[in-house]
């Protein structure tokens, strides 16, 4: 049965459509028969208990300098639409978090994809810390002498934005360099959140995989290889997607998260492994879905259409 479907996410006309999870997605959507309409979390209105934005019919392609189509912006209430898809990229900030309290309102009537309060209540680098079984040795603090300290146990270590995305500002320090105390009074003159401090893995030159689970079920992955001199495997910083299948330690990693998953109604997420720890669990706006596609000849895409019109 045909549904109307609004995608809420960045300008589509900046998108990679040779790369773009959201781009597939919405291709896929289409080809079903779905209805498609596009607006910007700004476009967002809340007024006398109901949730509207100012959408656009949207239709996609894949070609190359004319891959989509907008037509005239109107005002919508979301709760007529059957399915929302939050497809804004981070940072996860006030305005994300206050995009996802608005999408609380029409939730579950309207199925939105991930569940906005599930979204709100799993950052990246904090969800995974429900799980200290899989993940490396971590800290999370603003205390100088707890890094120091952590620093002087583990010696070899990552310092990261605990809210920042694509590899922004993390920061490799191995035990001889003497740049800790101005990184740390650099990160405190930009912001008053605490850091995310973790035991630096060396198999992150073997590369970062990404695992697409769909509805809590692991159903492909990738490996991130990072460039030359980098530490950073985000394909954003030049980090190379190269095919990959899943290791027993993989699988028992989305066996362990999977049910959490699935109860929080995260449809698509994306998580990190390197080596034998699970690092990040993305629900915000995972990517991988091309990459993985054209590795695996598979539809991801379609397995994701499938979880969600079985829901509705």
């Amino acid at each position: 049965m045909p549904l109307s479907v609004a995608f809420q996410m960045d300008p589509i006309a900046s998108v990679d459509i040779d790369a773009d999870s959201t781009f597939v997605l919405a291709l896929e959507a289409q080809k079903r028969g779905h209805t498609l309409f596009h607006y910007h979390p700004r476009d967002l209105s809340f007024r006398e208990g109901k949730l509207f934005a100012l959408v656009q019919p949207l239709t996609v392609r894949r070609q190359h300098g004319d891959h989509f189509t907008l037509g005239e912006a109107h005002i919508i209430d979301l709760s007529e639409m059957d399915v929302v898809l939050m497809r804004q990229d981070p940072p996860f900030d006030m305005a994300y978090i206050t995009a996802s309290h608005l999408l609380d309102h029409i939730h579950p009537k309207t199925l939105v994809v991930n569940d906005p309060t599930s979204v709100r209540n799993a950052p990246e680098k904090l969800f995974v810390t429900h799980f200290p079984e899989l993940m490396p040795p971590t800290l999370i603090t603003h205390n100088r002498q707890e890094i120091e300290a952590f620093r002087q146990e583990h010696k070899d270590i990552i310092v990261k934005p605990l809210y920042g995305n694509g590899g922004a500002g993390v920061f490799h320090l191995t035990p001889e360099d003497e740049n800790l105390s101005s990184l740390l009074e650099m990160f405190e003159a930009a912001s008053r959140e605490p850091l995310i401090i973790q035991r630096y893995l060396p198999d992150v030159r073997q590369g970062d995989k990404r695992i697409i689970l769909v509805d809590g079920e692991a159903v492909g992955a990738i490996n991130r290889i990072p460039a030359a001199g980098e530490a950073r495997a985000n394909m954003h910083v030049g980090g190379k997607a190269v095919k990959d299948q899943l290791t027993a330690r993989d699988r028992e990693i989305c066996e362990t998260i999977g049910p959490v998953l699935k109860e929080q109604g995260l449809i698509f997420v994306g998580i990190d492994v390197i080596g034998s720890y699970l690092t990040e669990i993305n629900v915000t706006s995972p990517t991988g879905l091309q990459e993985i596609g054209r590795f695996d000849d598979v539809s991801l895409e379609s397995l994701i259409w499938d979880a969600i019109e079985q829901k509705r």
